[in-house]
Order: structure tokens, then sequence, then C-alpha cells
């Protein structure tokens, strides 16, 4: 009986802290990118940025189009356990596009140990909403205050899928950010199969 309960409780508390930052300190660089950011839930974006080619689909449509761990992710702002998805120790080349609309959003070239649990990445493919002028962004992020948390949510800028939540706590890192990716949000095509999936754009699996 106090098994079951311990369990019971561990796994309320997971969700808690999945995909967060593992020091106090770091919990405060989150804050620190979107100080001076529109309010929770707003885009973290800049005027000189042209908006991705959006994705739109109903419910039904991207339930019958997910398996129901992708749905739970991308569309419900899921979290899959640490040390579960198939990539987050995946060392092959490649690149890892969205798993709901096919857009490439990260290379393995930037893939990295953070030693987390989830799959890290020190930047997007093509950079992220406000990276550069006339830059076609891949990824976009909101600020985050789910679980009384402030995080910096990264999000699909075709789809909309929640992807996971990026961390400045990567110093070793190129730019010092750690992407912390659900795999559940994400597949991968090895090297030589970088455009994004056709038959994703508005069609079924």
């Amino acid at each position: 009986m106090r098994h079951t309960i311990l369990t019971m409780v561990a796994a309320m508390i997971m969700p808690l802290a999945a995909c967060s930052p593992p020091t106090s300190s770091t919990a405060r660089t989150a804050s620190s990118r979107s100080a001076a950011q529109p309010a929770a839930g707003d885009t973290m974006n800049t005027p000189n940025t042209p908006p991705a080619q959006k994705l739109a689909l109903t419910d039904a449509q991207w339930k019958a189009r997910l398996t129901p761990e992708q749905y739970e992710v991308l569309r419900q702002k899921g979290t899959e356990r640490a040390f579960t998805g198939k990539y987050w120790n995946t060392k092959d080349k490649g690149v890892y596009k969205c798993a709901g609309c096919g857009e490439v959003l990260f290379t393995s070239d930037s893939k990295f140990d953070s030693g987390c649990g989830w799959p890290s990445f020190n930047k997007p493919a093509d950079g992220v909403v406000g990276a550069g002028e006339g830059q076609a962004a891949k990824v976009v992020e909101h600020v985050d205050t789910s679980y009384g948390m402030r995080r910096v949510e990264v999000v699909c800028a075709k789809c909309g899928g929640h992807l996971g939540h990026v961390f400045e706590d990567a110093p070793e890192q190129p730019g010092g950010l750690r992407y912390c990716i659900n795999s559940a949000s994400i597949e991968m095509a090895p090297d030589g199969q970088a455009k994004p999936d056709a038959t994703k754009d508005g069609a079924k699996k």
C-alpha cells in the first residue's frame, strides 16, 4: 500500500519537474530571457522576421494524424518522462523534423549530451523568431508560467506544436542555450533527407 502511494505521488510530481532547469540559478535565466517581453502566451518576436507558412488543422484532424503520445505533447503541451524518449541519447547524423508537420527544426550538429534525459540542442536549424532580418524562423518562443514556474516555451513556427523549453544553462555550448525537446515532438531523418515532408503538409500520416 505504501509503495502504491509513493508511486502515485511520484507520478504527480514528474510533470512539475519535467524539462526544467537543474538549478535555481538557471531558473532565473529563463526569466531574464523574457524580462522585457510580452505577457505569458505572447510571442517573443521582432517585426523584421517573416511569419512562417502556417499549417492549421482541427483537433479531430490532429488526433487522426498523430499517435496518442505525439498528440499529448504537441497539441496538449505534455512532457514525456526523462530518459524514455527515443532520441534523448541518439548520436546519429541527420535532421530532426516536427512530428506534426514535417518541418526541419534541428540538426544533429547542434545536438549535445546535457545529461537532462531529453534531446538537447544549442540552436534551431535556422534560428528563432527575431533571430535576424529576413530570416524565416523554425521555432517560436513564448513565455510559459505554468506549474508556478517562469520558463520559455518552444513551439514549431509552422504548426504551433509544443516542442519543449529553452534554458540558458549550457555555458559550454555556443550561445549558452539548451533547447530541451521532447522526442515525441520530433522525428529524425538521416543525412540527405533534410527537406520538409510534403506528405505532412496538410495530409494525414
